[in-house]
């Protein structure tokens, strides 16, 4: 599972840094298995995937909303590329507050954002949005007509764009996936891992990062 984290100017830290954990210990984890059946040396190159942090344009770092410096790994691949997600996570951060500098909304505004959004979603890329991530999902179409959520400062206007908004925790639409308040995006990320990999593995990653999986998911 090759996993991007879709990252701008004003993201919220826990947003994108709370699924990645997840998803790097899950990797992990799968990965020791694999050595354990003897199929793999359960190091990093021995991972069935990746997880690595993206921008639609080449830097080294952007700064998130709380001032977290975050170093990027690349750039987000185009739909049909041989390194395109196999999952692409989108944070939110600032919408409520309209900053027009560095936020979700600013990029809702830009417009590169939904529009590289609407062109994974079109090419089949599952796609999963935490907080107001579903407003720059909604922006680009893709949550029309589709069961959502997002952060409860942005449900009226998530409704209003043509969602199905559902009253959960995490939304399971099939290749769209959305969660609400910030640290919802670790109840996502876990939910994926358990899909992917297994219940064991999803519960070994709440145990080392003592997370009570507590939560159900809107399937």
């Amino acid at each position: 599972m090759n996993v991007d984290i879709l990252l701008y100017d004003g993201f919220d830290e826990l947003d994108g840094i709370g699924p990645y954990e997840v998803f790097d210990y899950a990797l992990g984890f799968a990965a020791e298995e694999t050595a354990d059946a003897g199929a793999g040396d359960g190091d990093d190159a021995g991972r069935d995937g990746r997880v690595r942090y993206v921008t639609l344009d080449e830097r080294d770092r952007v700064t998130a909303s709380h001032g977290t410096r975050v170093g990027v790994d690349g750039v987000l691949p185009d739909p049909e590329a041989d390194g395109a997600p196999d999952l692409l996570v989108v944070p939110g951060g600032g919408w409520s507050a309209r900053d027009e500098a560095a936020s979700a909304w600013a990029e809702a505004q830009q417009g590169d954002v939904p529009r590289a959004l609407a062109a994974h979603h079109a090419a089949g890329t599952r796609i999963a949005s935490v907080c107001t991530g579903s407003m720059l999902l909604a922006e680009a179409g893709v949550t029309d007509g589709r069961r959502a959520v997002t952060h409860a400062s942005a449900l009226d206007e998530l409704r209003e764009s043509g969602a199905e908004v559902v009253d959960a925790r995490v939304v399971d639409d099939g290749d769209l996936l959305s969660a609400g308040g910030v640290t919802s995006g670790i109840d996502l990320a876990l939910h994926v891992v358990e899909r992917e990999y297994g219940e064991e593995i999803a519960d070994r990653v709440a145990t080392v990062i003592e997370y009570e999986r507590r939560y159900e998911v809107a399937a």
